[in-house]
């Protein structure tokens, strides 16, 4: 696996700070982006500055790596926003930057990846649900709702893929200790954690557990599905 090209998206903090630095330490070739700029500093790491949303940016992007790298091998669509609000008091263009960022860029990433993959025959795309759509969480309607179409699109893009030779796969971590929900209350949180099987906050190593597994040789007959973490 090691000298493998990976791309992931939202590497500016959190997870994808951390799946970056993982797999560096790992011996992986990491392609980071964000809409700002980064100071992760890797001999084997490039960062882009890209909305993931934004088509034009992308595509160019995708050249770049094309350019430079001469291909793509893994895809991994970290990037996420929330909103925690009820729903009778979101604003549309809340709606519309949950939606741009975490279903349209997680098909445009998708998309654009699979072409550089598809000249190999092979690819591993990895995306991020979530437990709140399962857990149906009230006041994160539109993120969840915005997970579920991650989820669907997850399994519509493994079934027009596979002639490829490209797996697609989504993990749905529970609570992570990021910026994403320090701002949520505590005994919301607390409510949430109760309803896991598993009642904890969940890590940056169980979501690297779970991509880890996605993206291994051994997993290439395993695709379209979606593996919530914590017993949900």
């Amino acid at each position: 696996m090691s000298q493998q090209i990976m791309l992931i998206t939202g590497t500016r903090k959190g997870i994808g700070r951390y799946l970056a630095e993982y797999y560096l330490e790992r011996g992986f070739k990491v392609i980071g982006c964000s809409r700002g700029e980064s100071d992760l500093a890797h001999d084997a790491y490039r960062h882009f500055e890209v909305d993931v949303a934004d088509e034009a940016g992308v595509v160019g992007m995708m050249a770049a790596i094309m350019a430079e790298y001469g291909g793509l091998d893994i895809l991994v669509n970290n990037a996420g926003i929330a909103s925690m609000n009820h729903f009778l008091l979101t604003p549309a263009k809340t709606v519309s930057r949950i939606m741009d960022t975490n279903v349209l860029g997680t098909f445009l990433m998708s998309r654009e990846s699979a072409k550089l993959m598809r000249g190999r025959r092979s690819g591993r795309i990895v995306n991020f649900s979530t437990v709140a759509t399962p857990l149906k969480l009230e006041g994160e309607a539109v993120y969840a709702a915005s997970k579920a179409a991650v989820v669907s699109l997850t399994e519509v893009l493994a079934r027009e893929l596979a002639e490829f030779g490209i797996t697609v796969n989504s993990v749905g971590p529970t609570p992570v200790e990021t910026d994403l929900i320090r701002n949520v209350p505590k005994d919301k949180i607390d409510r949430l954690l109760s309803r896991q099987a598993i009642p904890r906050f969940g890590t940056f190593q169980d979501v690297s557990n779970v991509v880890d597994f996605f993206i291994s040789p051994g997993s290439d007959f395993v695709t379209g599905q979606n593996l919530y973490l914590g017993g949900v």
